[in-house]
């Protein structure tokens, strides 16, 4: 059974699933920003990611030296299928504990 995610390693993976394969932290937080309104640093971006390739959730590698960055590469994510495992049982967990509760969220 996949292991908990927590909301940034959640939000993480959506973006890497919503922006594809080769997305790398940068594009992952705009699409967070946009998306949420929520604020990432670049160091909680890229120590939740290496956290999550430890867990073997994502893959990453390096990509080709880039002039506008001065010849350093980005680094790439890719979602691993035990990933995408581990957010679809976050997001049927919630949704279960989720169902029925929306009256009682609006009657408070």
């Amino acid at each position: 059974m996949p292991r908990h995610l927590g909301e940034l390693e959640q939000l993480l993976l959506f973006a890497l699933l919503r922006l594809g394969d080769g997305a790398h932290g940068g594009a992952m937080r705009q699409v967070i920003h946009e998306r949420t309104g929520r604020t990432l640093s670049p160091g909680a971006i890229y120590t939740a990611m290496s956290r999550l390739e430890r867990r073997g959730y994502v893959r990453s590698e390096l990509g080709e030296p880039t002039p506008e960055r001065g010849g350093k590469r980005k680094r790439l994510y890719q979602l691993r299928p035990q990933g995408a495992a581990a957010l679809r049982n976050m997001q049927s967990v919630l949704a279960t504990m989720g169902r029925g509760m929306k009256p009682r969220l609006e009657g408070s």
